[in-house]
């Protein structure tokens, strides 16, 4: 009989995963600037897994950052619509502080990084901490990546049909917004999860 989870740090070993999604202004972690980034948080209740708080910034570009035209026309980045832009120190100590707020709560050893090509999310977060020398509140390798969770249950890598797959709903005009995508991540990965023990229930 499959384990009944009512606390997530039961049924992650601890970690507390923490979905995230970020919009670079290019591909090169060391050089392209966060441009956005969300974070979502989950609960677990009588063993099913939801959605929880969520954080949303738009990032300033760094400092002597490079931003790469296809990369701004691929996320649909227009720099004088994004008003309520914060330092990318401010993002970051904002979000590491939360994190590891409800790490501590949930009684988790650290948090681990949720994403839709997760190593992407997590080597920019990574560089991004070291140029503000915050200390990283994630897992510094490990991840959870929602593409090999869907290339196993669904046969498909990329979010809008794993998402469509699974019954969830898909805007293709909100698509590349780091909330959205953070939003349908978490609750793509929610419903792998879910789905998962429901299986091993039955058995």
């Amino acid at each position: 009989m499959p384990l009944q989870y009512n606390e997530i740090r039961h049924r992650f070993r601890r970690f507390l995963p923490v979905v995230v999604d970020i919009e670079t202004g290019g591909l090169d972690n060391k050089t392209s600037p966060i441009l956005e980034i969300a974070i979502h948080f989950l609960k677990l209740e009588n063993s099913v897994l939801t959605l929880d708080d969520h954080l949303h910034y738009y990032i300033k570009p760094f400092s002597g950052a490079k931003m790469d035209p296809e990369s701004i026309k691929f996320i649909g980045y227009k720099e004088n619509e994004i008003t309520n832009s914060i330092d990318e120190h401010t993002g970051l100590l904002s979000i590491c502080e939360q994190v590891k707020e409800r790490t501590k709560k949930e009684n988790c050893t650290r948090a681990i990084l949720v994403g839709h090509n997760a190593h992407f999310d997590l080597s920019f977060f990574n560089t991004a901490m070291e140029r503000c020398q915050l200390k990283s509140p994630f897992h510094q390798f490990s991840t959870i990546d929602t593409v090999s969770i869907s290339a196993l249950i669904f046969g498909q890598t990329v979010l809008c049909q794993a998402c469509k797959i699974a019954g969830i709903d898909w805007d293709n005009s909100q698509a590349h917004n780091a909330l959205y995508d953070c939003t349908q991540t978490a609750k793509l990965f929610c419903h792998t999860v879910n789905q998962t023990h429901q299986m091993q229930t039955i058995k």
